[in-house]
């Protein structure tokens, strides 16, 4: 196997370089859709009526259908291609946003929910499989890791931008909505649902990929040679022992980061000032995704320092953020817990790149789309158990305790890329 290149803009040819223009966009516009949503989410159910624990069977059922189609649609994007199935799932977020926007009744949400999903699981693994193999057409033997991140980067950046005006809109232009009945938190949705239609255009004209058969037969064909691709995938990761090292600690890590993701705000907000807690947490939800970007930025340099060698930096990356976790679960005042948090989602955004470098490194182009639909799958479940542990803990104790227990599973996933990191220096030794 050539050993790979350093990876340099100004080396790469006009082509390259285009390449990752057009995937940076694409990220962007797709992830910028997604965050005009994120932080009104909550707001926006509560408002419609729902209480926490239907806001809780919403998220299950959103988590539920995307664990259920991630494998198979995974498997179909690498036989009928990945353009295709990537505007499938742009649909389904037209018809969730749309499903949303028109309802306020539990079973339609649920629906909405469902879509939501949906197209989670059509999105993983698809165009980020087609950048891959794209890039190394047209960069071969070039470190794809540089690239991800710049890629990584605009995806973070999409999120964060989209969450401070998602934020705003409502304070702006939610009095115009509630004049016709709506709610002031649709602004934010109707504004998503405009850009996801701006994203499918843009999918739709400007991605290129080599047109696959898709007459009914092709498809039909597809369906069906999934169970074997999935079976395909699955014996790799068990022959694999890179893969199946890397997909432990990425579910042990997703166990411990996941409840802080999703509880931080219940957490922070007593310590803040009644009449501005609900901004500053908007506020602090787009610095978690600026910081997630600046940590993508920083990615590829911190590798540089560790010799290129992926799974070291991910280890390191993982240990720095044990403490860090442990750190952010005992602040007390919303300063120190700032400081904590935004150098905690920095570190979140140093460590995505590794693993998705060892990952696209240890398969090839015919189950790319599958693996990286196993690890969405194997991650998500991971997030999941934690999420109901974490909440056990909660329960019983307190936040700051159920996430020190949490910081337990980075170490877990710590010593297991290390032990990673060791098999991978003996190979190529």
């Amino acid at each position: 196997m050539a050993t790979e290149l350093e990876f340099s803009i100004a080396a790469l040819t006009v082509q390259a370089r285009r390449h990752i223009r057009v995937f940076q966009v694409h990220q962007f516009l797709d992830r910028f859709a997604m965050g005009l949503t994120v932080a009104v989410v909550a707001l926006a159910l509560t408002d419609r009526g729902m209480d926490l624990f239907q806001i809780s069977l919403l998220f299950g059922i959103y988590s539920l259908t995307t664990m259920a189609m991630e494998l198979p649609f995974g498997g179909l994007a690498d036989n009928i291609g990945r353009k295709p199935v990537f505007l499938a799932a742009v649909v389904a977020s037209l018809v969730s946003l749309a499903l949303f926007l028109s309802t306020s009744d539990f079973y339609v949400l649920a629906l909405s929910f469902a879509f939501i999903g949906f197209g989670r699981a059509l999105r993983s693994g698809t165009l980020d499989a087609w950048f891959v193999e794209t890039f190394k057409a047209t960069a071969p033997n070039v470190d794809v890791q540089p690239a991800l991140a710049k890629a990584q980067w605009a995806n973070a950046m999409g999120l964060a931008v989209g969450a401070v005006l998602g934020g705003l809109l409502p304070d702006l232009l939610g009095s115009l909505a509630e004049r016709p009945g709506f709610s002031v938190y649709d602004v934010s949705y109707a504004a998503s649902l405009a850009v996801m239609l701006g994203v499918f255009v843009y999918t739709l004209v400007v991605i290129e990929e080599k047109p696959r058969p898709l007459n009914p037969q092709a498809l039909k064909q597809g369906f069906a040679t999934v169970p074997l691709v999935i079976k395909d995938a699955g014996l790799l990761a068990l022959r694999h022992p890179a893969l199946s090292v890397l997909l432990a600690a990425l579910a042990f890590f997703l166990m411990a980061t996941n409840p802080v993701e999703v509880i931080w705000p219940t957490h922070a907000k007593p310590m803040l000032e009644e009449g501005y807690a609900n901004t500053i947490i908007g506020v602090l939800t787009a610095t978690y995704f600026f910081s997630i970007a600046f940590g993508a930025w920083l990615s590829p340099r911190i590798s540089r320092i560790f010799k290129r060698r992926h799974a070291v930096t991910l280890a390191a990356a993982f240990a720095c953020m044990a403490g860090v976790q442990i750190a952010l679960a005992l602040q007390s005042g919303i300063v120190g817990f700032v400081t904590a948090f935004i150098l905690y989602s920095v570190i979140l955004g140093v460590s995505e790149t590794p693993a998705s470098s060892i990952l696209h490194g240890s398969v090839d182009d015919r189950q790319r789309s599958t693996m990286l639909s196993l690890r969405s799958l194997i991650q998500q479940l991971g997030g999941a158990l934690g999420l109901i542990l974490a909440g056990a803990i909660a329960e019983v104790y307190s936040t700051p305790t159920a996430w020190m227990v949490g910081a337990v599973f980075l170490v877990v996933a710590m010593i297991l890329i290390g032990l990673l990191a060791k098999r991978l220096n003996s190979e190529i030794g």
